[in-house]
């Protein structure tokens, strides 16, 4: 099957520069035209057959344009949704500098200021992926629509990478990422194709 995983359009969090994870900002105007632009894109270059998406509104109002452009109704999985960061969502970098410091060497499976460890957010993306996988069929091509984070938690999911590992894939606006999951390999087509989006 060929999955494309897909990330959300701008959205107010990035022009405030806060950390957003769990705030639940909309999408601005310029990530409205992202989000057309890439399903215009996919509904010309692919043949889609279901949609999974966060329930978080930045990527709700994504996987909208795409289901509005190619006709499938979006599955909404909260597995989808980004890092919960407790305590630091949608507050000023600042702010979080000063009153909630990096914890250096927390173990993988603990966590602080209300947030989940980094065992329970890759369980997440464990968790996303075997079900897009498990419900769809070899020849489908399947879109999912995330976060920054969470796609890099289920890069690290399809190929296996341990919990704390140090490699990070960029995720641009409404970038998607190809793969290829079959019984006997995964490969990556292409990552992080943002063209639909020059000049918006």
């Amino acid at each position: 099957m060929k999955l494309l995983v897909i990330r959300h359009g701008e959205s107010e969090a990035d022009l405030l520069d806060v950390h957003e994870g769990r705030a639940d900002f909309a999408l601005t105007e310029r990530g409205h035209r992202q989000a057309e632009a890439m399903a215009e894109h996919v509904a010309n270059n692919y043949n889609i057959s279901k949609i999974y998406a966060s329930t978080l509104t930045r990527a709700k109002q994504t996987a909208g344009h795409l289901s509005e452009k190619t006709g499938i109704s979006i599955v909404f999985d909260e597995n989808l949704m980004e890092f919960n960061n407790g305590l630091l969502a949608g507050l000023p970098r600042a702010v979080v500098r000063e009153k909630y410091p990096e914890v250096p060497d927390l173990p993988i499976d603990k966590a602080v200021y209300g947030q989940e460890s980094q065992v329970e957010f890759r369980q997440r993306a464990e968790n996303a992926l075997s079900r897009v996988i498990g419900e769809s069929q070899a020849d489908e091509t399947v879109a999912i629509v995330s976060h920054g984070g969470m796609i890099n938690q289920l890069y690290r999911s399809l190929f296996e990478m341990p919990v704390d590992c140090k490699f990070f894939f960029n995720t641009a606006d409404t970038g998607i990422h190809i793969w290829s999951v079959s019984d006997t390999e995964r490969r990556v087509i292409k990552a992080n194709f943002d063209e639909h989006t020059k000049g918006i």
